[in-house]
């Protein structure tokens, strides 16, 4: 297998498909003739499947191969995922017209001021590079290599198989989130027991010079909570008249920025805290008024931690930044007219914080109802501006509040797109503990065979699209999250009845390699396409109880 899985791979390198280009179009054409070339497909065309999807202004396709094996009849069935898009090949700078040649690059490389590790692996013949080799086409090329396998070998084979190549995963997951339709579609037409998601999306060192090869139950969840800080605005010659939105902004982010309080450790495994990635005020000229809005999100890594949980969290954070930010302006006041000989008098500043969906609920109530047909006018602008997701549910958060009446500092806190759900898969659950003991015991056995350190951890840290397979079962936790994404529904939504009734354990079990995302990103051969498939087939073989 492993000289079918190395053409393959530069086969499907070699066809650019960044997220985004009508590249992602071909690399599907790619993938649906290589199955259409199988004789079980040959025999089974039904089985094969290119399908549009839904409501993507590109045309993009997914791709689903069903295999149905003929040892003996059952219904159950294992999903197995790989996505076809890259990201971009700027990075490459003068070498891009190398990046999706694996057999050039190498050479090509060794012309940049390179680390002693990397030159190792060029120099190595163990090491393919180029865009998308590892993140994640050696991945496809192995479940598509398992295809063959299997379906060469059908009458020995108990059990059933869903192979889904999706779109669009580097971006907003379009490919995955149309595919929970067609998967529902495909339970009903055949009457599969889905048992479980395996996916084989790229798995990486933790640290220089790590040789652990990591296998994931479970994976990494992802929020993007924002803060929409209302200031007071004043003169610079009466500064102390005012509350910077900066100053609250910037006690915000001591608060929850890098703050491992906020992270959820579970069985040992602990998630990366909450880090910016925007902290931005809203005065769009000089002048000498201060600032009076401004804007903090933030990316919200979960392991356990629910919309409701994490609103709560930061909810309480941005209570005690406010307070701070009210003591010191205190403090430093107090100072000043000390100095100056003024009288104190202590600010009339107070702590305000509230949800979106708090504040849009008070504003409803003030104007009976008219901020519906404000917000509906407001919508069509930016839906009209094309303006990005995050900038869409920012100006709906400063719409509601140019309509209330409380003009006092304040701090509203909501939800901007995207959401993947965590997964953390357990024992106590019937398809997780067979998931967890499938695993557990391919490990255990290829472990006599190869000289590899393995690791099975709880989830994988890469946000992917098995966030997608499973939500939280909370009703409250999902109507939080919705209540408080301005534009839910309208830029954004998520099939949240479909996803809640597939509801399945997940596993990244994934090729070896380096630097994905970066222009030195490469795979390793012998662990991906020798160890990897073998692996990948007996936890198959486990699950079906073969």
């Amino acid at each position: 297998m492993r000289e079918y899985l190395i053409n393959l791979v530069k086969k499907l390198t070699a066809q650019s498909s960044i997220v985004g280009t009508e590249g992602e179009l071909e690399i599907a054409k790619i993938i649906y003739q290589e199955l259409k070339g199988f004789d079980y497909f040959k025999k089974n065309p039904q089985n094969l499947r290119i399908c549009d999807v839904r409501n993507d202004a590109l045309r993009r396709k997914n791709v689903i191969a069903v295999v149905r094996g003929e040892k003996e009849k059952t219904s159950d069935t294992v999903i197995l995922i790989g996505h076809m898009d890259t990201v971009g090949i700027e990075d490459y700078g003068n070498l891009k017209d190398y990046a999706l040649n694996p057999d050039e690059l190498k050479e090509k490389l060794l012309s940049k001021n390179l680390d002693e590790e990397t030159k190792r692996d060029i120099y190595s013949e163990d090491w393919l590079f180029g865009r998308g080799i590892f993140d994640m086409k050696a991945g496809l090329a192995v479940e598509i290599g398992l295809l063959k396998f299997i379906t060469e070998n059908i009458k020995d084979f108990r059990g059933n198989i869903v192979f889904l190549a999706v779109a669009d995963e580097e971006g907003n997951s379009k490919g995955v989130l149309s595919a929970v339709e067609d998967l529902l579609n495909l339970q009903k037409e055949y009457g599969f027991n889905y048992i479980a998601v395996l996916d084989t999306d790229y798995m990486a060192p933790k640290f220089t010079g790590d040789e652990k090869k990591y296998i994931y139950i479970g994976t990494v969840g992802k929020l993007l909570p924002c803060f929409y800080i209302y200031g007071r605005e004043t003169h610079v010659g009466q500064a102390f008249e005012g509350l910077d939105a900066n100053l609250l902004a910037s006690e915000i982010l001591k608060e929850v920025d890098l703050s491992f309080e906020l992270s959820d450790v579970v069985e040992n495994e602990a998630s990366l805290p909450p880090i910016s990635l925007a902290l931005k005020d809203l005065k769009r000229e000089y002048s000498v008024q201060t600032v009076n809005e401004a804007y903090i999100y933030l990316n919200y890594s979960t392991h356990i931690s629910t919309p409701d949980k994490v609103m709560e969290k930061l909810k309480e954070k941005a209570y005690k930044a406010f307070n701070n930010a009210i003591n010191k302006l205190n403090e430093e006041y107090e100072k000043y007219c000390r100095a100056a000989g003024l009288p104190f008098k202590k600010l009339p500043f107070e702590a305000k914080v509230l949800t979106f969906d708090e504040m849009y609920s008070e504003v409803k109530k003030e104007t009976g109802g008219r901020i519906d047909e404000i917000l509906s006018k407001k919508k069509k602008e930016l839906l009209e501006q094309a303006v990005d997701e995050r900038i869409y549910s920012l100006e709906i958060v400063r719409e509601v509040h140019k309509n209330w009446s409380y003009k006092m500092p304040s701090v509203v806190l909501y939800f901007s797109p995207p959401y993947y759900p965590h997964i953390y898969v357990k024992s106590e659950d019937e398809k997780g503990e067979r998931l967890i003991t499938a695993i557990k015991k391919a490990v255990e056995k290829v472990k006599l065979q190869y000289d590899y350190n393995f690791e099975v951890k709880k989830f994988y840290p890469y946000i992917s699209d098995l966030s997608y397979f499973a939500l939280p079962g909370e009703r409250e936790a999902i109507k939080v999250l919705t209540k408080n994404m301005p534009g839910y529904g309208e830029i954004y939504s998520l099939p949240v009845e479909s996803i809640q009734k597939l509801n399945l354990p997940v596993a990244n079990i994934g090729p070896f390699g380096k630097d994905a995302h970066k222009f030195t990103e490469r795979l390793n051969i012998t662990y991906s396409f020798e160890v990897l498939p073998e692996l990948i087939e007996l936890v198959i073989k486990n699950l079906f109880g073969n």
